[in-house]
């Protein structure tokens, strides 16, 4: 761990020369990568020097306590050594989840896609219900939400939703959310007060670029036909609305949610990216999907991740066992004490996996 950690440091300072010779700073391209690597180093690096710091004033403090010392002195000099090793324990747990292999995809935005499921009308009504908690929980991140396509239904729901949240992070927060979420409650259109169980899909996708998945136009077929919507809304009169197919795939991306047809297939293109992305990501890793298995969620989106159980107050977040009687503000957007949770458990398992060694 430690061999890892001053490879770290060493790497920062010479990234640090690096930053400041004049042949780097001339080149954009090489300055951004080394401002990159820089930035991920960073707090790793902060926290060994801290680490480095703590266990010089224990190894301090123990000389001081070999010596004659008068008893106020002793006892003030034991309370800051005592101190000092809490402290060095708590930096040491800090470290090894510093040194967990990061995610490449974590700094990205993200693309969702929430799509009613068994329920008929009351799925699409609870597909709203989520759409606008995610929308709630990136207001309060101040995070940007944009939709790329939607299929309103007549009582304002949803049958499908799809939406972008960019921001440097949301990936990292909302990649466990991909997966089948279930609600119990009584539907607006029961009238004997039975509780309705259904589901809705949640699929989160990494927003990639242009120059990270390379599509040739030629794959492509794409479709123009016009906007329709839940009751006469939001129809248009002309061919705006884009489908494209990529044909060696067979994926199909719509959106009609723009007025303009370039604004519709750029939205569209931004989605077929992140899901041709995706399927290149899940190849790569099939090697080690077996380890996935192990950890939080495997993304997959058949699994029942979630229950949101409307007459109890109460969601159930399946994969840990987590149950909080607090519905109505996490469907609100309060949904860091679950995340956090989630991402708190991923951390410990990938963490007992990796079996890293305390000693010096």
């Amino acid at each position: 761990m430690f061999d890892k950690l001053q490879a770290a440091e060493d790497r920062f300072e010479e990234i640090n020369h690096k930053l400041s010779d004049p042949s780097v700073i001339g080149n954009q391209e090489e300055y951004k990568k080394y401002m990159k690597e820089h930035s991920d180093l960073l707090e790793i690096v902060e926290k060994y020097r801290e680490y480095k710091k703590v266990s010089k004033d224990i190894q301090d403090a123990r000389e001081l306590l070999q010596d004659k010392l008068d008893a106020d002195f002793r006892e003030m000099v034991q309370a800051e050594f005592k101190e000092a090793e809490e402290k060095l324990e708590v930096i040491k747990k800090e470290l090894k989840i510093l040194l967990i292999p990061k995610d490449p995809n974590d700094d990205r935005s993200v693309i969702v896609e929430i799509r009613g499921g068994a329920g008929g009308e009351e799925a699409a009504l609870f597909a709203q219900v989520l759409f606008r908690m995610y929308t709630r929980y990136a207001e309060r991140k101040r995070w940007k939400v944009e939709i790329l396509d939607s299929n309103p239904t007549e009582l304002g729901g949803f049958k499908e939703v799809v939406f972008s949240i960019e921001a440097k992070g949301a990936y990292s927060r909302l990649k466990f959310e991909s997966g089948v979420h279930r609600v119990q409650r009584v539907p607006t259109t029961e009238a004997s007060g039975r509780i309705h169980t259904s589901t809705i899909t949640v699929a989160v996708l990494p927003e990639v670029d242009d120059v990270e998945v390379d599509i040739n136009p030629a794959d492509l077929q794409i479709d123009t036909y016009r906007a329709g919507g839940a009751g006469g809304q939001h129809i248009n009169k002309t061919e705006s609305a884009i489908r494209i197919t990529h044909i060696p795939t067979g994926l199909v991306v719509t959106c009609q949610d723009e007025r303009s047809q370039h604004k519709n297939k750029d939205k569209a293109m931004k989605v077929l990216r992140s899901k041709l992305f995706e399927i290149a990501e899940e190849q790569k890793n099939s090697e080690v999907a077996q380890a996935r298995k192990s950890q939080v969620g495997t993304g997959d989106r058949s699994e029942r991740i979630r229950t949101y159980n409307y007459p109890q107050g109460r969601i159930t977040d399946h994969r840990i066992g987590l149950t909080l009687y607090k519905l109505d503000s996490i469907v609100d957007g309060d949904l860091d004490e679950v995340i956090d949770a989630l991402i708190t458990t991923d951390q410990s398992e990938k963490l007992g996996s990796g079996a890293m060694d305390d000693e010096d």
